[in-house]
């Protein structure tokens, strides 16, 4: 794979025959996967699905590999306390998910690769990946046998968890965390302006109704600190984010089939 612009791996930005001449040497294709719910009251609503897709997009622009546009909606129910968070339900995830898979698979895509943003996806995206494996094989897809689904969650990329408990050791907490908040910044310099110091938020614990969430973390952080983010910080993390998905891309777009 060689590097190229971002215009060009953009899945929207492409015409129907350019895909086709693309699935005629490669095989690969990235889905961005984020949500859509509060990070706090300094961080940016849309933070999940924002840096999911810039991850994405330097992976792409690094391999070559189409981006598709971005699934912004996940499993946020527990968020629901909070203004302006959009959940899908698990089934409702699970159902995107896996028609998103068929619809690249019924194309001659053999690979699909989900960068993920947000913790609350992981169970239901694997799950529909095991899903969208049956159904591709019951509709006899021609490729149903050579389809494979791999999810990439960056923030669990151990590079970038290296980097994170250097920066800000146990202040980055497990929501609304420094490392998505820092990413966020350098995308979009205007939030730098919603950021200000802040109480010591409460520690994680048990997720159970949004209004159990909203008691135990009433300013919906947990054990945070993102006034420690910086858009410096954010430019580390996407490089960082983006070299581990890369080698892990060429990995699975280069393992056999069986």
């Amino acid at each position: 794979m060689v590097a190229t612009s971002t215009e060009t791996i953009r899945l929207q930005l492409r015409s129907w025959p350019e895909v086709e001449e693309y699935l005629s040497r490669c095989k690969g294709v990235i889905v961005p996967l984020g949500s859509t719910e509060q990070h706090g009251p300094t961080g940016a609503i849309g933070t999940d699905a924002l840096t999911a897709e810039a991850v994405a997009l330097e992976v792409g622009r690094r391999t070559g590999v189409l981006v598709t546009p971005a699934q912004a909606f996940g499993m946020a129910e527990h968020h629901l306390g909070f203004a302006g968070t959009m959940s899908l339900q698990p089934a409702t995830l699970l159902a995107v998910i896996h028609d998103v898979v068929l619809s690249l698979a019924r194309h001659g895509f053999e690979r699909i690769y989900v960068i993920n943003g947000h913790g609350g996806n992981i169970a239901t995206t694997k799950a529909a990946f095991a899903q969208a494996y049956g159904t591709a094989a019951s509709r006899g897809l021609p490729n149903a046998a050579a389809l494979r689904c791999k999810l990439a969650n960056w923030f669990m990329a151990p590079e970038a968890m290296q980097l994170a408990r250097e920066l800000y050791a146990d202040r980055e907490g497990h929501h609304a965390t420094p490392s998505e908040i820092a990413i966020t910044l350098h995308l979009e310099p205007s939030l730098a302006s919603k950021q200000r110091p802040l109480p010591e938020a409460a520690p994680a614990g048990p997720i159970h109704s949004p209004e159990d969430f909203r008691r135990r973390h009433p300013d919906g952080r947990m054990g945070s600190d993102p006034f420690l983010a910086s858009a410096e910080h954010g430019a580390r993390f996407l490089d960082v984010a983006a070299t581990a998905l890369v080698a892990d891309l060429e990995r699975f777009l280069n393992e056999p089939n069986s």
